[in-house]
C-alpha cells in the first residue's frame, strides 16, 4: 500500500453524523473484490440524482448540486472532515477502498466504528480521531474560508492549520509504523520471507510425507 508521510489538502466537510458504510459506497457496487475502481461511486445515493449501477459509467451522469464533492471549492480535496461514528454500518472494506480511490488520504473525525477505523490504516488511509470542540471549529473555518488547506504530518503527530496553529493527535504506535513503512498485513508478513522459508525446509525434513 501506500505509504504515509505528510498530506497538505483541501479540507472536505462532510458535515452528518453516523455516516455508514453503505452510504460511502453502496450495495451493488460490492461484486467486486478489486481495490481500484470504486472513487466514481464514493458516497453514490447522495452524489448522483440517478441510481448507479456497478459497470455503468459516471461520465454523464446528473450530479447532485448540493451534495459536498460536487461543490467547486472543495473538488481535489483529499482531507475528509466527519462528524462521529463515521463508517459505521456493515464492515465492508469497498468503503475505504472508495474512499482511497477517490483520493481521501485523511479522515478526521471526533470517532470512529472500531472495523472501518481499523480498516483506514491497513488501507494507507490516515483516520485522526479529534475533540468534538476542535471539530466544530475546523468545520467553521472550512466554511468561512474557501480552499482551505490542513497539513497533516504523521510522524510528528501534528495538523497545521492556514494560521499556523498546530493541532496534535493520538495515533497507535503500531499503525503509525504501518502507515509509515507502507506496510499492510501482507507487507507485513512479507518482511519475514527469510523465517518463513526457513520453517518450509525444517518441516519438509521433519514430515517429508506432507510435501510427496
Amino acid at each position: 500500500m501506500q505509504a504515509f508521510s505528510t498530506e497538505q489538502g483541501i479540507v472536505i466537510p462532510l458535515d452528518r453524523p453516523n455516516v455508514d458504510t453503505d452510504a460511502i459506497i453502496p450495495k451493488q457496487f460490492l461484486k467486486s473484490i478489486q481495490r481500484s475502481g470504486f472513487g466514481p461511486n464514493l458516497f453514490d445515493e447522495w452524489r448522483y440524482l440517478d441510481l448507479g449501477e456497478p459497470g455503468k459509467s459516471c461520465v454523464g451522469r446528473p450530479l447532485n448540486p448540493d451534495f459536498v464533492l460536487n461543490q467547486l471549492r472543495y473538488q481535489g480535496g483529499t482531507i475528509l472532515l466527519a462528524r462521529e461514528n463515521f463508517g459505521c454500518g456493515s464492515s465492508r472494506e469497498h468503503a475505504v477502498w472508495a474512499l482511497d480511490d477517490f483520493g481521501i488520504r485523511v479522515v478526521i473525525a471526533p470517532s470512529f466504528a472500531d472495523i472501518f477505523f481499523n480498516n483506514t490504516s491497513k488501507n494507507g488511509i490516515l483516520a485522526i480521531r479529534l475533540d468534538e470542540k476542535i471539530v466544530d471549529q475546523l468545520f467553521d473555518e472550512v466554511e468561512s474560508e474557501t480552499g482551505y488547506q490542513l497539513i497533516v504530518n504523521l510522524q510528528d503527530q501534528v495538523i497545521t492549520l492556514p494560521n499556523g496553529n498546530r493541532i496534535s493527535f493520538e495515533i497507535d504506535s503500531f499503525k503509525k509504523h504501518c502507515l509509515l513503512n507502507g506496510l499492510d498485513d501482507i507487507g507485513l508478513t512479507m518482511q519475514h520471507t527469510d523465517e518463513i522459508q526457513a520453517y518450509e525446509q525444517q518441516r519438509k525434513k521433519q514430515t517429508p510425507w506432507l510435501f510427496s
